[in-house]
């Protein structure tokens, strides 16, 4: 028989600081929607995604072994995915291959930025871990 091994469960206070950092994130990201900016430069240059960038770092030890370290994982890795292709962006803009190219991958960043803020905000309400993929 094979004993069953439950993770622990996260404190509320670390619970909360989780649905912060969703929703700096989603802040910047709608700001960029809303406004001339693209979604991926307000997500990425925005003060309240940096400000959540910081606490996922800050945190993610207090969550180890909980499904919350999913969360802080999934959020620092779509953060400097997002500043991965936002250079690679930059650079089809400032060479050869043409501002339209670097304008759709900016685009479909952020369209990316904000699936993926979904899925782990969706997975966090029904406390669940999220997929870093």
């Amino acid at each position: 028989m094979v004993a069953f091994m439950s993770q622990p469960l996260p404190s509320r206070s670390l619970v909360l600081v989780t649905y912060v950092i969703y929703a700096l994130h989603a802040f910047s990201a709608v700001t960029g929607l809303l406004t001339p900016a693209f979604i991926i430069t307000a997500f990425l240059t925005g003060w309240p995604s940096l400000l959540a960038v910081f606490l996922s770092y800050l945190n993610r030890h207090a969550a180890h072994g909980s499904y919350l370290a999913s969360h802080f994982d999934f959020v620092i890795k779509t953060f400097w995915l997002a500043l991965l292709w936002l250079i690679v962006s930059g650079l089809c803009i400032i060479s050869f291959i043409g501002i339209l190219p670097g304008i759709v991958i900016l685009l479909m960043v952020g369209v990316w930025v904000l699936y993926r803020l979904l899925k782990g905000m969706s997975a966090l309400i029904n406390e669940k871990p999220v997929s870093i993929t």
